[in-house]
C-alpha cells in the first residue's frame, strides 16, 4: 500500500506552491482595488477552471443535497470572509511577511480537525503547531515595530487564515466527493457574493489588466490549489494536510523576494525558521498499529490495490471508480493517517 504520507503530501505541496505564489501576485495586481472585487475575480477564476475539472458519476461521488449547508458555510468563510481580509491586509503590510503569517492557517486546521472529528494530534504534532505559534508571534513583533497600518494589515491577514482554517476542516467532509464539483459550487458562490458586495460597496471596476491577471492567479492558485487540496484531503486528514500546505507561505515569501521586496528582518527571518521547524516536524509523523475497520458503506472514488477496498467486480475496473459500496468488519496492522477509513480513536 502506498504511504498516505507520500501520497498525500506530495499532492498537498503541489496545493502549497499554486497557493503560495498566488499572493505576493495577488498584492502587486491588486493595487488600487477594492476587497470585494479582487476576491470576486479570484473565484470567478477557479471557477472557471473547475468548469474543466468535472468527471462523470462513475468516477467521482457526486455532491448530495445535503452538502448544501457545509458548502455554504466553506463559501463564507473560505470564498468571502478568507480572501477580502487577505486582499484588504496586502495592501497594508508587506508581502514577505503576510506570506509567512498564513502559516498560522495550518495551526487552526489542525486544531479544528481535533475537536471536530477527533484527529489525532501526538506530542511530536503538537511541538509542530507551538512552533507555528512562535513563528507567527514573532511577525506580528516584527510588524508592529514599523506602525500600526502594518500592525493592522497583518492582523487581517491573521482573520483570513482562521476563516481558512475553518474552511479547511469543513471541506473534509466534502473530500470524497467530485473535487471538480465542489471547487465549482464554492467558486462560483464566492464569486457571486464578493461581486455583489463590491457593487453594493460601490468599488471601481478593475483595469482589464488587473481583471484578466487576478482571473488567472484565481484560476490556479485558488482552483487548482484547491482541487489538489482536496484530494490530499482523502489521503491524510484535514490537520495533516493543512500541516504540510503550511509550505505555502514560504513560496510565498520567495515569491515576493523574486518581485523585488526587500523588507526581510532579523524578527521576520528568525519567525521564519521557527515556523519551517514546525512544518518538518509535522512531516516527520510515522502512525502505525494494529487496528480495527467497522462494518460501513459509503460512496467515493476508490480503487482496488489499497487493502481496504476488497469487493468485486465483473469484470474489474483498471483505475479509480466511484459507486456505493460495502466494507466487511478487517484487523491489520500498516502506516496510516486520518483518512476516511481510519477514522478509529486512540
Amino acid at each position: 500500500m502506498a504511504s498516505p504520507v507520500l501520497r498525500g503530501g506530495g499532492l498537498a505541496l503541489l496545493a502549497a506552491a499554486l497557493f503560495g505564489l498566488s499572493t505576493p501576485l495577488v498584492q502587486r495586481f491588486g493595487q488600487g482595488l477594492g476587497a470585494f472585487s479582487t476576491a470576486a475575480l479570484l473565484y470567478a477564476g477557479a471557477a472557471l477552471v473547475a468548469l474543466l475539472q468535472r468527471r462523470g458519476a462513475q468516477v467521482e461521488a457526486p455532491l448530495r443535497r445535503s452538502d448544501a449547508p457545509r458548502l455554504l458555510a466553506m463559501v463564507a468563510a473560505g470564498a468571502v470572509i478568507g480572501p477580502v481580509a487577505l486582499a484588504w491586509g496586502l495592501q497594508r503590510t508587506s508581502g514577505a511577511s503576510a506570506s509567512l503569517l498564513l502559516t498560522l492557517e495550518a495551526v487552526f486546521t489542525a486544531v479544528l480537525a481535533w475537536r471536530w472529528y477527533g484527529e489525532v494530534l501526538d506530542g511530536r504534532v503538537k511541538t509542530a503547531v507551538a512552533l507555528l505559534l512562535a513563528g507567527g508571534a514573532l511577525l506580528v513583533i516584527d510588524q508592529g515595530l514599523t506602525g500600526q497600518v502594518q500592525l493592522l494589515g497583518l492582523l487581517a491577514v491573521a482573520v483570513a487564515t482562521v476563516a481558512w482554517g475553518v474552511d479547511n476542516t469543513l471541506s473534509r467532509g466534502v473530500a470524497d466527493r467530485d473535487p471538480g464539483q465542489v471547487v465549482l459550487a464554492k467558486a462560483a458562490l464566492g464569486a457571486s457574493v464578493t461581486t455583489a458586495l463590491a457593487l453594493a460597496w460601490g468599488e471601481p471596476m478593475p483595469a482589464w489588466r488587473a481583471a484578466s491577471a487576478l482571473l488567472a492567479v484565481g484560476a490556479t492558485g485558488y482552483g487548482l490549489s484547491l482541487r489538489f487540496y482536496l484530494l490530499a484531503q482523502r489521503s491524510f486528514g484535514a490537520a495533516r494536510t493543512g500541516s504540510v500546505f503550511a509550505f505555502a507561505p514560504f513560496i510565498g515569501a520567495l515569491g515576493a523576494f523574486a518581485l523585488g521586496e526587500r523588507s526581510a528582518s532579523g524578527w521576520l527571518l528568525a519567525g521564519g525558521v521557527l515556523m519551517v521547524a514546525g512544518v518538518l516536524i509535522h512531516l516527520a509523523e510515522d502512525h502505525g498499529h494494529d487496528h480495527d475497520h467497522e462494518a460501513m458503506d459509503h460512496e467515493h472514488a476508490h480503487t482496488h490495490d489499497d487493502g481496504h477496498h476488497l469487493h468485486r467486480h465483473s469484470p474489474m475496473p483498471a483505475g479509480p471508480h466511484s459507486h456505493p459500496h460495502h466494507h466487511s468488519p478487517l484487523h491489520h496492522a500498516h502506516p496510516h493517517a486520518p483518512d476516511v477509513h481510519h477514522r478509529h480513536p486512540h
